[in-house]
């Protein structure tokens, strides 16, 4: 349960996204609209608004890794974030606001999280993670396994994705990883759901997934025209063309700017086009090859 974006196209300073708009990602820290929880152990059903328990926000730059900077305060009392934010420029960034309804709140925690050029960041849940965490685990590559960090289950789907050859064929990497993760839930009889509203890059495109077990994923929008995009930024200055923003929900009152992105969909963004494929998670009984 987390508020994301991410952003492709000409260079714009982080602050027109993340701090300027009026429903900006750091009012979402505090104000979110379209943050429901459904069926969650523990939680009633209903709106939660509050994204306090950590950010992040990675970018690309003129060097070969992107850069991060991530803590565990809520993204409203970190001052740094607005300085870095107003200097900052990038033509290719991933945003992030974490919600925790279960685990740990600690810095390896927050998203986005990076491996070499990749990035990747999620809002949603394996239910019963804890459950499968070791199969899951146990099936990362092994010289991969060493760089997970924390302890979340969006951290090992990512190395999980790694491990299937994310480099060479995302969309396929990524269906083969929500195959497997469904086969183990099975096997360990998890009847509640696996939501995956993810974004990831390498620095040269931008990908995002809608999917859910139940059919209700967490939402993911993208914006229509660059007028939209004009409005979004709220500045003096022409947006610029070709400049696409993938989003949990609008940084705007304007619902027309946006285009919300079908459940099982694989998004691709790539020299300002927006590509949305079906998203197809590997059938049968998904087996990793261990270590």
């Amino acid at each position: 349960m987390c508020r994301w974006l991410a952003y492709s196209g000409p260079e714009i300073y982080l602050e027109d996204l993340i701090i300027k708009p009026s429903r900006s990602l750091l009012v979402q820290s505090r104000f979110a609209r379209e943050n429901f929880v459904e069926n969650l152990p523990g939680l009633p059903d209903g709106a939660f608004p509050t994204n306090g328990d950590g950010f992040g926000v990675a970018w690309y730059g003129s060097r070969e890794r992107p850069g991060l900077y991530r803590d565990l305060r809520p993204a409203w009392s970190d001052k740094n974030l607005v300085n870095l934010a107003e200097q900052i420029k990038s033509g290719l960034f991933l945003a992030h606001l974490r919600a925790a309804y279960h685990g740990i709140v600690q810095r390896t925690n927050s998203h986005p999280f990076r491996h070499g050029r990749w990035t990747f960041q999620h809002n949603g849940e394996i239910s019963g993670f804890d459950r499968i965490k070791r199969s899951l685990q146990f099936a990362v590559d092994e010289a991969l396994f060493p760089c997970i960090q924390g302890t979340t289950d969006s951290e090992t789907a990512f190395y999980l994705a790694l491990s299937l050859g994310l480099d060479d064929a995302p969309r396929q990497a990524m269906e083969q990883m929500v195959g497997f993760v469904e086969a183990e839930m099975r096997t360990a009889g998890i009847q509640e759901p696996f939501r995956l509203t993810c974004a990831f890059s390498n620095g040269k495109s931008l990908y995002a997934i809608r999917h859910a077990t139940d059919g209700k994923p967490k939402t993911l929008y993208y914006n229509r025209t660059r007028q939209g995009l004009n409005e979004v930024i709220n500045d003096q200055r022409e947006a610029p063309t070709g400049g696409i923003i993938l989003l949990s929900e609008p940084i705007d009152d304007c619902p027309d700017n946006w285009v919300e992105v079908p459940s099982g969909s694989f998004v691709t963004v790539r020299d300002g086009q927006v590509t949305v494929e079906p998203f197809r998670p590997a059938a049968g009984p998904g087996h990793m090859e261990r270590g």
